[in-house]
């Protein structure tokens, strides 16, 4: 979700999402972002642990449209946005947010947490991320602005004594008590690559597309 600048704010900053918390018939909304190239069973672990702890109204899931951060070149839209709506039939808190799919050129978290909030202004937000997007938080852009209009909702490695930046540190957050999961995107295309067993990585859907649509094969790059 995290993009290149795209100019002013759209509206005036809201109070911060956890200031929210509490008040009666509030909506609360978790937004998890990521290219999910492929979707695994990682984030679907991530998701569930984000919707029972925050006990939220909805968690949706924003695939990136064009990832600026990401080396490689993605696998297309069509394919990651089928693969995610495989991934989380069955759960009807699951929601598949487009928005990012359909704006043109890049963008920022930023810009799709101010469109959302416009959409629903009642709404309390969460932003689901894990520890490696919560110790660069700071360098994406407008990191002080997205701090004041969501409560961060992080999953936090147990045995990691890394740190984010002072200033995301002030803002606090929710830790999310999710276990290690040794399960990557990247190990996951690799063994795609080589027409390896997806099984006990991504849910069986996801593995049969994958294998249907000879996804990944001679491109396993990070």
């Amino acid at each position: 979700m995290n993009r290149p600048p795209s100019g002013r704010p759209e509206a005036d900053t809201p109070p911060r999402g956890g200031e929210a918390a509490g008040v009666s018939g509030v909506r609360k909304i978790g937004l998890f972002g990521g290219s999910f190239d492929p979707v695994h069973l990682a984030h679907l672990a991530l998701a569930r642990q984000a919707l029972d702890e925050l006990q939220l109204d909805e968690l949706r899931w924003v695939p990136a449209g064009q990832a600026w951060q990401k080396p490689r070149v993605m696998t297309s839209a069509e394919h990651r946005e089928a693969m995610l709506r495989l991934a989380i039939e069955g759960e009807p808190r699951f929601v598949l947010e487009r928005c990012e799919l359909l704006r043109q050129g890049p963008s920022y978290t930023l810009d799709t947490v101010r469109a959302l909030q416009a959409r629903e202004p009642g709404a309390q937000w969460f932003l689901v991320i894990g520890q490696d997007q919560w110790q660069n938080l700071h360098t994406w852009h407008g990191f002080e602005e997205l701090l004041q209009r969501v409560t961060l909702a992080v999953a936090r490695r147990p045995d990691s004594a890394a740190e984010a930046d002072a200033r995301v540190r002030a803002a606090g957050c929710v830790v999310l008590a999710l276990p290690p999961m040794p399960v990557s995107a990247t190990a996951i295309r690799a063994r795609a690559a080589a027409g390896q067993d997806l099984s006990s990585l991504v849910p069986p859907a996801v593995a049969l597309y994958i294998r249907q649509h000879r996804l990944y094969r001679g491109t396993a790059g990070s």
